[in-house]
């Protein structure tokens, strides 16, 4: 696995989420998919995908910096800060979170089997 397949996975995956890209981010994200989230609820893909396919979730505006990429065999370990402006069933969301993502390489593909985002004060 280069780091350049996981910036450009990355660089879709953010595209796919900005867009409410149902199709590629089903794609993106693995089947066994955990995801928590600030609150400390954990997520699945199913999860994820129906928020995006109801409207639910809207992203205005997302910015992504100071990414860290860590490759372990076929893995592929992720931090970056992502500036995000939009809503979640009509309660705004505007700030920096910080996630971490494991990408796994399956044949051809990357996934992400994991994930986990916290609030930046």
């Amino acid at each position: 696995m280069k780091t350049e397949a996981v910036v450009n996975a990355e660089i879709e995956l953010l595209t796919a989420i900005k867009n409410a890209d149902v199709s590629t981010l089903e794609k993106i994200l693995h089947d066994d998919l955990l995801f928590n989230l600030p609150d400390g609820n954990t997520i699945t893909k199913d999860f994820d995908l129906d928020s995006y396919r109801s409207g639910k979730m809207q992203v205005e505006s997302l910015e992504a910096s100071d990414q860290i990429i860590n490759i372990i065999d076929d893995i592929a370990v992720v931090t970056v800060v992502v500036s995000l402006k939009g809503t979640y069933d009509n309660t705004p969301i505007n700030g920096a979170l910080k996630y971490i993502r494991v990408w796994k390489q399956f044949d051809e593909n990357l996934k992400v089997v994991a994930g986990s985002c916290i609030p930046l004060a």
